[in-house]
């Protein structure tokens, strides 16, 4: 790292910042097109691969307990090569998930995809590690949740798209036809065309993987700077003089959790909408655009908070409006109940409250990033780390989920996310404020 040239928190230029953003913004556009089509795999692996509920939440699983695995080593690797560097390996990682599968689709094994994932997920953990802390620190602090609602604008608009194009290339017309004829098809008849269905993903997944080659090679020689995260301004070093360990950063504890439970409820609201909507009977050709709905009411929240942070309210009341709708919704899709016709579907109203969700979930990363990396100077790089594996909530709340879906109801599973949300508005009110454990 010594012959990186770096440049402090808060002295890049304007130029360099807004360099720095875009590049940032292109590789969230690309985290969220990766992760967001696990919202189409989910219920196209259950068919495909004949799985429950709980079996096909696995793809979340994989996909998201690598975060917790990997995110303290990234933290390490990055102190040692340097963000560019960091950067292209994760990449690289994410490309030899995608080529995984390649073999995976050839033997329609379940679990060879689930190692892919891992892979694909190990890959973006080394990303977020990275890019999370860089967009925080790199303008502004009181501006931080702006450029938070920037990326993800980028992030959910990969994720409109992924899901859409996915199922564009991979499902036909004649598909709904199929879907209802398999399990009246004999064993080697209905085998057959399971195999066929799931070669569907070979050629995308591969075209896939080699943009993430060229995306790792073009971040390796990108203008982007390397920022310094281990100078402290003299009133953080005063602070943190007698600060050894992670664990006595209390805000920066409970923050992680708090992503961690965040996480989990923004992937119910976006990977559950096409099961939900099936419990419903709408058809998985009709049910694909469903997340794409929630994720227009998480960029239409995302726009409010550019327009609005820091200029009418400050981060942490758009955090509190959040966490407050969250619950609110939470109690309108177990309790509420009528049918609707809207935007040409006809289901059951509770469904719209799930894709409102995307709303209320908007600002709460952003809110949370700036608050919890809050004066932690050098431990910034190894507190954002922590703050990453907060995503493994992607990996074991929809899991919790897909259980109580099996052994209850779709609609009765969401109350998953009372507790979650609860927490949320603790934090939003008071859990980002505690500076000491003596506090409680």
């Amino acid at each position: 790292m010594q012959a990186i040239n770096k440049v402090e928190m808060g002295h890049l230029s304007k130029r360099d910042t807004n360099i720095s953003i875009a590049i940032i913004g292109l590789m969230f556009f690309i985290f969220g097109f990766v992760s967001w089509v696990n919202a189409i795999l989910i219920p196209y692996f259950k068919i495909a691969c004949e799985l429950s509920n709980f079996q096909s939440y696995l793809v979340t699983f994989a996909f998201y307990i690598s975060y917790l695995i990997f995110s303290i080593p990234a933290s390490y690797l990055l102190k040692r090569v340097g963000f560019k560097k960091g950067m292209m390996t994760g990449f690289w990682v994410m490309a030899a998930g995608a080529f995984l599968f390649v073999p995976a689709a050839m033997a329609r094994q379940y679990e060879i995809f689930l190692i892919g994932l891992f892979s694909i997920g190990a890959g973006l953990a080394l990303l977020q590690t990275a890019a999370n802390p860089y967009i925080t620190v790199v303008g502004a602090k009181e501006r931080a949740a702006q450029r938070m609602s920037i990326m993800g604008i980028c992030n959910k608009t990969a994720g409109i798209l992924a899901p859409l194009l996915f199922a564009a290339v991979i499902l036909r017309p004649t598909d709904g036809q199929l879907f209802r004829e398999l399990p009246l098809m004999e064993v080697a008849q209905r085998e057959a065309a399971l195999d066929e269905l799931i070669k569907r993903v070979i050629v995308p997944y591969t075209c896939v993987g080699v943009v993430l080659l060229a995306l790792g090679l073009m971040i390796r020689y990108s203008p982007l700077p390397e920022i310094d995260t281990e100078q402290e301004s003299e009133q953080v070093a005063q602070a943190n003089s007698n600060k050894t360990k992670l664990i006595q950063f209390p805000h920066l504890i409970l923050g992680a959790i708090a992503i961690f439970l965040h996480v989990g409820t923004q992937v119910i609201s976006i990977d559950t909408i096409i099961g939900y909507a099936g419990s419903m009977n709408i058809q998985l050709l009709e049910a694909k655009v469903f997340p794409s709905y929630t994720l227009f009411a998480t960029i239409v929240g995302y726009v409010l908070g550019i327009i609005c942070i820091p200029r009418y309210i400050t981060q942490v009341t758009a955090l509190k409006i959040c966490t407050l709708l969250g619950l609110a919704l939470t109690v309108c899709i177990v309790f509420a109940q009528g049918e609707v016709h809207f935007l040409g579907h006809v289901s059951d109203i509770s469904i719209w409250f799930v894709a409102m969700l995307g709303l209320a979930n908007s600002l709460v990363w952003p809110g949370i990033w700036p608050l919890a990396l809050d004066g932690l100077g050098r431990f910034t790089k190894l507190g954002g780390s922590v703050m990453v594996m907060g995503l493994a909530g992607n990996a074991l709340i929809p899991l919790v989920y897909g259980y109580f879906a099996d052994l209850s109801s779709h609609r009765n599973a969401y109350g998953v996310l009372f507790p979650c949300y609860i927490f949320l508005v603790y934090y939003a009110f008071y859990g980002h404020k505690v500076k000491t454990w003596k506090a409680f």
